[in-house]
């Protein structure tokens, strides 16, 4: 069998491991998983994820993000922001959808704005023939 060698476009999820301290800024073009400590900003085209051992003295800018743990911060997605049973957010949250399951925690303002959607497509209006007057 021949292997196919061409190279593809796949991006590398990112991990930050229990136990591990960070700080600085953060851009993903991947998801993001955070289980250690961050502190410093964070943009990320895909997913992020706060564990529940992570905590993120962050602002955050994400596709879709998850808080497990605690974030001490500002919180921006245009797609879903969900928090769960043990998770806890310390600031402002503009987000298109919000998920606080019971036990969740925010504290803060929310701010909730429709994701942009698509057009609308335009349907064909066919005209049916009129009796004529006569």
């Amino acid at each position: 069998m021949l292997r196919d060698n061409k190279k593809h476009n796949q991006t590398t999820d990112t991990l930050i491991g229990q136990g591990s301290v960070i700080d600085g800024k953060l851009d993903c073009e991947s998801n993001l998983r955070i289980e250690g400590k961050f502190k410093g900003e964070i943009h990320c085209k895909g997913q992020v994820i706060i564990g529940e051992t992570g905590e993120a003295n962050s602002n955050i800018h994400g596709t879709d993000i998850v808080v497990a743990g605690i974030v001490i911060g500002d919180i921006t997605t245009n797609g879903r922001l969900t928090i769960t049973s043990s998770g806890e957010v310390k600031g402002n949250v503009s987000v298109a959808k919000l998920i606080i399951a019971e036990g969740g925690l925010l504290i803060g303002t929310s701010t909730m704005e429709k994701a942009a959607s698509p057009l609308p497509i335009k349907e064909k209006v066919s005209k049916s023939a009129q009796p004529e007057a006569g």
